[in-house]
């Protein structure tokens, strides 16, 4: 097999080493890579004539990470704590090279590939926008294996590195620099060139290192002193803990290893790190978050329709109508990631300058953090056009509408699309809760009619839920796909029914904490006991975020289509008398000054005719109300509305914030046992009543032992809800 890495030996000393893995498009490491690296660098290491080593990559990136297919395959802590051992070992060879070694760094350089860089000498980057450094390994519920816990903070001050090492954070090349983090920023074209010449100064000592004397003694306090280190790490664990609430280990057993190469050297900290590191690449908290990074990979290949030859079409521009919050956000990225121009219209110019006005404030942002330039802010800009009139229209092959909620306007935007632009214009309606297949019905061409339902912030949120109906031709749903994409989206196709999926399976859980509520379970109660279960917020601060106005317009349609099992608890339509609409209006559940969420307002349980004076404990809390989102899930991969397990577990975390590490509501329900989730149901329908009958699908697959992942699976679509069949697994005893 053809070797990963190359030699280049310049006639002024310097051996560039090119590390370009044969027939993959970015460099990964790799555990068999270790004997090509020493034998790479021992042919450089045995040349008199090399006074100096530049390590760059032959790709458009330097190195993305370690595989994580290779951590995954481990089965024990010994297995995955020899990975580690043995990248200390290649990059120990690295920082003890008889020569300076410089990284020449374009694009990503993450993970191992991080930890490559800071066991060389010195590191210069380009100034591309492509070019980000960072430490993702949390993000997979790991830590850096190759000495990056012990290198990075002795590259960078203290904060900085637990900041990157605890977030997963990626910083671009001037804002490495600034930390210190590489040592120029220059233009692709020189890269290899200045590397090759500071790696020559270092070989001469012409480079001295020139440390800032007020920083020397403040990174001293911070961290050589025992009573500033403490200080420090007790801060971060605090604040750490707040966000995580305990349920992400990676971070702890970082904070601990850092730690550990402060106080005890540098050697033992490495031994920490290995060992922490098998720990943690077979903890079931990783397993699932390394699921979710393998179904994102393989939906980037996804085109979203069973036929995989389904190409989709050319959007050399595409028409918005609406020019709200949802409208101009989808606009934004449409012509800032997509790159797409995009016609905003909208019903008067009002309408249409305050769309162009928020696209503007975004890029302005950007702006003002220097990740654009001016003539790029320019650039992005006119790529939005505004209009009131259906002008051009008849140029554009796919129009997105992001019009009010109301059947009867959306009919008419669509016919208007269909007189003013192409025969198969695309129609894609950005409704949150009216079935596609009725918005179709007002369509002479219902095949190009789908949903593409966004989330709000638009700029911010990472999920696109695409709604097929019967009637949509496999070409519409590939483009709308491919669309997203562009738009930096995460995508997920779901078939038509009231609520989608994202929707319907929110409701259910929204429902049963307002009945916790009505039973007199203080409101802070609740939302900490789901945000300690692992949701970033809770279920009543949520209902004030999407709209308490919003909720109680889109619970009867819900019940009406499901029946009493959707039914919202009594007394939630005084709140609407009593003019709470949550965060939009400042008066919610909560209190809001300036927009900003205060505390709980006392005053809601007098309209709601509640007494808070009830205890529940906060795991019955956290289980009531998951347990409604997970059988609603699967009531959903049962009736068809969901393509798979994967689809519904990332639609989950990333459109509605289902805990990550928890690996979403399917793979939840495989980790805990479908045998044991009907149990759970069973036990609360037995006290609660009949919203929580089991799942069909659940209790087939308590009966057969077969998953929803693995090799066992059971099939979407092949198990419908039937109020009969409800009944069939037997109640349990708690």
């Amino acid at each position: 097999m053809k070797s990963a890495f190359t030699i280049d030996k310049r006639d002024d000393g310097v051996a560039v080493i090119t590390m370009d893995l044969p027939g993959e498009s970015v460099n990964t490491l790799r555990q068999s890579f270790s004997q090509d690296f020493s034998a790479v660098f021992a042919d450089v290491e045995a040349d008199s004539s090399v006074e100096a080593v530049v390590f760059t990559s032959g790709k458009d990136d330097f190195i993305v990470g370690a595989d994580v297919k290779m951590l995954e395959a481990c089965e024990t802590a010994s297995d995955a704590q020899q990975i580690s051992q043995t990248a200390h070992r290649s990059m120990q060879r690295l920082a003890d090279f008889r020569v300076p070694v410089v990284a020449a760094i374009h694009g990503a350089c993450l993970g191992g590939g991080l930890e490559v860089a800071l066991a060389c000498h010195g590191r210069i980057a380009s100034d591309s926008d492509r070019t980000k450094l960072g430490l993702p390994e949390c993000q997979l519920g790991l830590l850096p294996g190759a000495g990056g816990t012990q290198r990075l903070p002795r590259q960078v001050d203290i904060q900085s590195a637990l900041d990157m090492l605890l977030t997963g954070k990626q910083v671009r090349a001037k804002k490495a620099k600034k930390l210190g983090l590489v040592d120029d920023v220059v233009r692709r074209s020189i890269l290899v060139d200045v590397a090759a010449q500071y790696a020559l100064k270092l070989a001469s000592g012409e480079v001295k290192e020139d440390h800032d004397l007020k920083e020397e003694v403040t990174e001293w306090a911070l961290t050589e002193n025992p009573v500033g280190r403490k200080v420090v790490f007790d801060q971060a664990r605090k604040a750490l803990l707040e966000k995580t609430r305990g349920n992400y280990p990676a971070q702890e057993r970082i904070l601990d290893v850092v730690k550990t190469g402060l106080e005890k050297g540098f050697e033992a900290g490495l031994a920490a790190e290995a060992e922490a590191f098998g720990e943690l690449v077979v903890s079931p908290q990783a397993a699932n978050l390394m699921s979710i990074f393998f179904a994102t990979t393989a939906m980037k290949k996804d085109n979203g329709v069973d036929d995989p030859s389904v190409e989709a079409r050319e959007l050399p521009r595409i028409g918005m109508l609406g020019a709200g919050l949802m409208g101009a956000g989808i606009a934004y990225v449409t012509a800032d990631k997509a790159g797409i121009p995009v016609r905003l219209k909208d019903k008067d110019s009002e309408g249409v300058g305050r769309g162009l006005k928020y696209a503007a404030k975004i890029l302005g942002k950007k702006l003002k953090r220097r990740h654009i330039t001016e003539i790029e802010y320019g650039q992005k800009m006119t790529r939005i056009a505004g209009a009131v009139e259906y002008t051009a229209f008849d140029r554009i092959p796919l129009v997105i509408e992001a019009v009010f909620e109301d059947l009867g306007l959306k009919h008419r935007v669509l016919r208007d699309v269909e007189e003013a632009g192409p025969d198969d214009v695309i129609f894609a309606s950005n409704t949150s809760s009216i079935p596609i297949t009725k918005i179709a019905e007002g369509s002479e061409h219902p095949e190009t009619v789908i949903g593409m339902h966004y989330f709000s912030p638009v700029e911010k949120m990472p999920l696109l839920e695409i709604i097929v109906h019967e009637k949509t031709a496999d070409w519409v749903t590939a483009t709308c796909v491919e669309l997203g994409k562009k738009q930096g989206k995460t995508v997920i196709v779901v078939n038509d029914g009231v609520g989608f999926y994202t929707s319907r399976v929110l409701g259910p859980l929204m429902n049963e904490a307002a009945y916790v509520l009505n039973e007199g379970v203080p409101i802070e109660d609740i939302d900490r006991a789901l945000m300690d279960w692992g949701f970033p917020v809770g279920p009543i601060t949520l209902l004030d975020e999407v709209g308490i106005d919003v909720a109680a317009k889109v619970g009867p349609i819900m019940q009406a289509e499901f029946g009493d099992r959707l039914a919202a608890p009594p007394g939630f339509d005084r709140l609407i008398a009593d003019g709470r609409h949550g965060r939009k209006n400042g008066k919610g559940l909560y209190t809001y000054e300036k927009g900003k969420k205060g505390d709980v307002d006392e005053s809601v349980y007098r309209v709601l005719g509640v007494t808070p004076n009830k205890t529940i404990p906060k795991d019955e809390i956290a289980q009531r109300c998951a347990l409604q989102f997970v059988n609603e899930a699967c009531l959903c991969f049962g009736e068809g509305i969901l393509r798979s397990a994967r689809d519904g577990d990332i639609g989950a975390i990333f459109g509605l914030g289902f805990p990550p590490f928890r690996g979403g509501p399917f793979r939840y329900v495989d980790s805990v046992g479908a045998k044991e989730i009907v149990r759970r149901l069973n036990r609360f329908r037995d006290r609660l009543g009949n919203r929580f009958a089991p799942a069909p699908v659940l209790v087939h697959m308590a009966e057969t032992g077969e998953t929803f992942h693995g090799e066992n699976t059971v099939s979407p679509g092949e198990h419908p809800s039937n109020p009969g069949a409800v009944t069939v697994g037997a109640s349990a005893s708690a």
